[in-house]
C-alpha cells in the first residue's frame, strides 16, 4: 500500500551536500565515521506523520506513493529544503545581548532564535540568523521501514518524537491516558512539547481527549536494624 499523507512510518536516512558534505544521518556508524557523532542523539529509524513538517519539504513529498521498503534518493532544492538565504535576516546585534563573550562561527540563542556569529566589531557583532544550510541544494538517501499502525503505537511514537521519552499510555474509548513520571514534570522539552502532542494525537487519531497524569512513587522504606542485646556476663 502506497505512503500516503497522514500516515506514521519508520525512516532512516542520510543527508548531504551536494559536494558530499554529509551534514546529518540516523545512522550511528556514518555519524562517528563522518565526525558528526551527537552523544545526545538518538539514532537509528525515526518516526514521523507524512505531511506534518517533521521533516523537510522535499524529502515529506517524495516519500508519498512509495512503499515499505523503499530504498532510494532525492535532490532538494534550497525553497523546500532549508530555505533561500535571506540578507535581512543578517543582523547587527550588541554584545550585551550575549551571555558570554561572542566569537567568530559561535552559535548562539537570541530572543529566541537560533544564530552564527559572523563578525565582532568593538561592543557590536553580527549574526547570521539564517539557518545554517539556507541557500543550499541537498541530497536524502534514505529508506522506508515500516508503517506505524495502532492508536497505542503511534501516541508512543509522537511521545518519543517530541519528548524523547517513553511513556506508559492507556486508551479507554476515544480518551488517551499518559502516565507522566514525577521528574519528568521539570523537564523543558516536555513542557514546551505536550501540547503539541495532544493536538497531533487529535489530528491523527480517533481520540478526542488526552489525559496527562502525573506519577508519584513512595521511596522503598528500608528495613529498620535490629540491635544486638548485649550479652550479660556471670555476676562474681
Amino acid at each position: 500500500m502506497p505512503i500516503k499523507n497522514g500516515d506514521f512510518i519508520k525512516i532512516t536516512y542520510t543527508g548531504r551536500l551536494e559536494n558530499g558534505d554529509i551534514f546529518d544521518t540516523t545512522d550511528e556508524k556514518v555519524a562517528k565515521e563522518e565526525d558528526i557523532f551527537d552523544e545526545s542523539a538518538e539514532y537509528g529509524a525515526n518516526m514521523i506523520v507524512i505531511g506534518s513538517g517533521h521533516i523537510v519539504k522535499g524529502l515529506d513529498e517524495d516519500v508519498v506513493g512509495k512503499e515499505v521498503g523503499y530504498k532510494g534518493s532525492v535532490r532538494i532544492p534550497p525553497e523546500k529544503g532549508f530555505g533561500e538565504r535571506d540578507p535581512a535576516l543578517i543582523e547587527t546585534v550588541m554584545i550585551s545581548k550575549f551571555e558570554k563573550r561572542p566569537y567568530p562561527g559561535m552559535r548562539v540563542g537570541i530572543g529566541g532564535r537560533m544564530g552564527t556569529v559572523e563578525t565582532v566589531i568593538g561592543r557590536r557583532a553580527r549574526v547570521d540568523f539564517n539557518h545554517p544550510l539556507a541557500g543550499e541544494t541537498v541530497v536524502y538517501d534514505y529508506t522506508i521501514e515500516e508503517r506505524i499502525k495502532g492508536t497505542k503505537a503511534k501516541i508512543e511514537g509522537l511521545i518519543d518524537l517530541y519528548a524523547h521519552a517513553d511513556l506508559d499510555v492507556d486508551i479507554e474509548g476515544d480518551v488517551a491516558t499518559v502516565i507522566v513520571p514525577y521528574a519528568l514534570s521539570f523537564d523543558q522539552r516536555w513542557l514546551v512539547s505536550k501540547q503539541q502532542i495532544a493536538n497531533e494525537i487529535f489530528a491523527h487519531t480517533k481520540i478526542r481527549e488526552v489525559r496527562y497524569v502525573e506519577k508519584h512513587v513512595a521511596p522503598e522504606k528500608k528495613p529498620k536494624k535490629r540491635r544486638k542485646k548485649k550479652e550479660s556476663g556471670p555476676k562474681g
